[in-house]
């Protein structure tokens, strides 16, 4: 099988039946709770449920919301080219909740706000708080334009589903829940489209574990290629993923999230006690690790069925984001349907964090920038709500479009949300933790941080990490069906938008490579440059 290629263009009428199917039922909850919740007289109602909710629902709406589709992608070609040392993320997130729970909660939650930018205003001033604001709506739309974009350009790239068509019809149905049921509908979606997400991996997972003969040859296969690597306790922060940088590193990014992300306080806050939005925090910490188990296991299915065959290097596929799409064709094609419902997972994936930041870009564009500055009833302020998710849905639809010409610079814009997320919960603790910090302080501390995360951000585009701190895993197509040299051409229909995410001058210094070491040397580059990204969404 491994040997075997895979035809573009095999999807079935049964896949996009499924495909609509999860369309269908996210768009029929705003519906419903359009129609339940008709009497909203306030923006808070429709922007934070009235307060109302429950721990179980947003539990599974916090886990869902930044469980992107390059989540469903990415991780398993991350474990399949560096190993399954990026299961330490389990540990980050289980340090990251007890410091949400104890620290953050309690601060945003007491002071009963719905953006957690009205915090900066009280702690410090106006002037740090419209600037955080503006920070977070920047880092927000770009964010979700790619978020929209990429997955869409993979999946279309291996089953043939067509990409706009997908990109259009998710954005739409997103906007239409969001518009129309506000945040109650926004969770109870992100509910079902967890299970989605669920369902999507393990219909890939059990067919794997058949095809390859059990679990035990999968994890041994793994083992044998080096992927079960949760020994490297190397402390060089230069590394590519490491028990401390996966460990520390992680925490920080995933508290920059749950902590202060407008889009997760939005969430716990909604519930209807302290208790319940504890509790939320630590039912949502079971569906992280199960989300990221999955993960990991579907990485090591990916290898053990591609160990003698990488469709990477054998030219199958232009981009380790392919590879996942490939797997799902390549063992499931023959149940139809089957291929439709991974689709449906990864774009599950891209609805449950699109849907959290239209939502959130409408709260705090309400209370941050409209409330401050005009005298309307609330009545009115629930409208204006209404029609900034349709403004935003709208604006996140035309930034997928923008994304597909953004080439090299794709990769860029994915860095800002971490960018921005750090400078932001620095300006956050420092107001938590330091007493006599002023807003003098906080408005210097947050420029100069922001300037500081620019630069190095923008210098790791520029001066990608070399293989001795990547290190790169061994792989091979001693296994293929291959003939002679000209099999290993890329694939033809690979978009330049997509291979140029991780590198701009890859193409150029390819060809090179190419003249002077011939296709063996071509091959390395590819594995050891193009370097796919570990995504937190």
């Amino acid at each position: 099988m491994s040997g075997d290629s895979v035809a573009v263009g095999s999807f079935l009428v049964a896949d996009y039946a499924v495909f609509a199917l999860m369309l269908l039922v996210s768009a029929a909850v705003g519906v419903y709770y359009a129609w339940v919740d008709r009497g909203q007289e306030s923006s808070g109602d429709f922007l934070t449920g009235g307060r109302r909710l429950t721990a179980l629902p947003v539990s599974l709406s916090l886990t869902a919301s930044f469980m992107s589709a390059i989540t469903v992608l990415s991780n398993p070609a991350e474990v399949y080219r560096y190993g399954a040392n990026i299961g330490y993320y389990g540990l980050a997130y289980a340090l990251t909740m007890v410091v949400t729970s104890e620290i953050f909660l309690p601060v945003f939650y007491r002071l009963g706000i719905t953006s957690t930018y009205e915090y900066l205003e009280l702690r410090f001033s106006r002037a740090t708080r419209l600037l955080g604001t503006v920070l977070f709506i920047v880092q927000t739309i770009l964010y979700t334009g790619v978020v929209i974009y990429a997955p869409a350009l993979a999946l279309n790239q291996v089953t043939g589903m067509d990409l706009w068509g997908a990109v259009i019809s998710t954005g739409v149905v997103c906007t239409f829940y969001c518009t129309m049921g506000g945040l109650r509908a926004v969770v109870w979606t992100d509910v079902f489209q967890l299970g989605v997400m669920v369902a999507g991996f393990l219909s890939v997972i059990i067919r794997s574990v058949v095809v390859q003969g059990g679990i035990l040859p999968v994890i041994s296969d793994a083992q044998d290629g080096g992927r079960l690597n949760f020994g490297d306790f190397d402390t060089n922060p230069l590394r590519r993923h490491t028990f401390w940088t996966v460990t520390i590193g992680g925490t920080f990014i995933w508290i920059s999230i749950y902590g202060i992300n407008q889009a997760q306080v939005q969430r716990y806050i909604s519930c209807k006690s302290m208790t319940h939005a504890r509790l939320s925090l630590y039912i949502n910490l079971v569906g992280l690790w199960s989300i990221l188990l999955c993960s990991v296991f579907a990485g090591m299915c990916l290898f053990s069925v591609y160990k003698k065959c990488d469709p990477w290097t054998a030219g199958r596929v232009s981009q380790p984001d392919q590879l996942m799409p490939y797997l799902v064709m390549d063992i499931l094609g023959d149940y139809p349907g089957l291929p439709g419902l991974f689709v449906a997972a990864a774009f599950s994936g891209s609805l449950s964090t699109v849907s959290s930041s239209i939502s959130a870009l409408a709260a705090v564009t309400v209370e941050d920038l409209i409330k401050p500055y005009t005298n309307m009833s609330e009545r009115h302020f629930a409208w204006t709500s209404k029609g900034l998710s349709l403004f935003y849905g709208v604006l996140c639809i035309g930034m997928a479009g923008l994304a597909s010409l953004m080439g090299g610079a794709l990769q860029a814009v994915i860095s800002i949300f971490g960018i921005i997320g750090g400078p932001l919960l620095g300006v956050f603790t420092l107001g938590v933790f330091c007493p006599m910090a002023n807003s003098n302080g906080a408005l210097s501390g947050l420029v100069s941080g922001l300037v500081m995360s620019l630069w190095v951000g923008i210098g790791a585009q520029i001066y990608p990490p070399p293989p001795e701190m990547s290190r790169p895993l061994s792989l091979t197509t001693e296994g293929c069906n291959i003939t002679d040299a000209e099999s290993l051409n890329w694939t033809s229909g690979a978009l330049p938008q997509l291979a140029s995410i991780t590198s701009a001058s890859h193409h150029i210094h390819s060809k090179r490579l190419e003249a002077e070491g011939g296709i063996e040397a071509h091959v390395n580059e590819r594995r050891h440059k193009s370097l796919s990204p570990i995504q937190v969404c």
